[in-house]
């Protein structure tokens, strides 16, 4: 059977604590993923915390992270069209789905981990055998997720994502509203990371995968194909 696929987005296009500095979806960490899911004929679709309107950062626009796979997302408007119209996890029942990919972006930092829907469809996908994976600041969406049990998803398993060494890196250590490295060890996760900023990294700890930064994605993407069966 076709596999198919929910890729999280956010609908966050400033710091919430600094509203002059823009932010969004970062563009790649998406496209990538796509074209791996794609290339094996799975059927994808895009939910956002509030349904709609996916902004792009500004940020991933731009040389090194802008390469031919966002260019060529970025250039097609019936793919870009996908960005504008997303659907609500209110809308959509987790049995239609195999696997959930959080992408990233620092918008998902202020979105992701308040939604229930997202939580809802994350522990229910995971619970019925499917796949939980994100990419750099998408493990946002799983600091708050809990298991029928009560549990963190997260607790006692292997993790990666953005790490506090490549906020700083990034310029940004004084505009996000948490350190998410910091926040989901206090949940319990086994967090892991390359130590040199921006390296790709990808951990898989059942079907529980996650790539380090936005150079990660493709291999992320390549793990979840592979714990999918394709």
């Amino acid at each position: 059977m076709t596999k198919r696929i929910l890729h999280v987005a956010t609908n966050v296009d400033r710091y919430e604590n600094h509203p002059d500095h823009p932010t969004g979806l970062w563009l790649s960490e998406l496209t990538h993923a796509w074209d791996v899911f794609e290339a094996r004929g799975f059927e994808q679709t895009i939910v956002s915390p509030a349904g709609g309107y996916v902004p792009l950062e500004p940020k991933s626009l731009k040389f090194p992270f802008y390469d031919d796979s966002a260019k060529a997302w970025h250039g097609d408007p019936a793919r870009m069209a996908l960005l504008g119209d997303t659907a609500r996890p209110e809308d959509l029942d987790a049995a239609d789905f195999d696997a959930i990919y959080f992408t990233g972006g620092h918008g998902v930092m202020f979105d992701f981990p308040g939604s229930e829907g997202l939580q809802h469809l994350t522990r229910d996908i995971f619970e019925a055998g499917g796949v939980v994976g994100s990419v750099c600041h998408g493990y946002c969406g799983l600091l708050d997720v809990t298991l029928s049990d009560g549990s963190h998803l997260v607790k006692d398993r292997e993790l990666t994502g953005f790490s506090w060494r490549e906020e700083v890196a990034a310029g940004v250590a004084k505009l996000v509203p948490y350190d998410v490295e910091a926040e989901i060890q206090k949940r319990g996760a086994d967090y892991r990371k390359k130590p040199i900023p921006f390296t790709p990294h990808a951990v898989a700890d059942g079907t529980l995968i996650t790539g380090q930064n936005p150079t990660s994605a493709k291999q992320t993407a390549e793990l979840i194909a592979e714990a999918l069966g394709a």
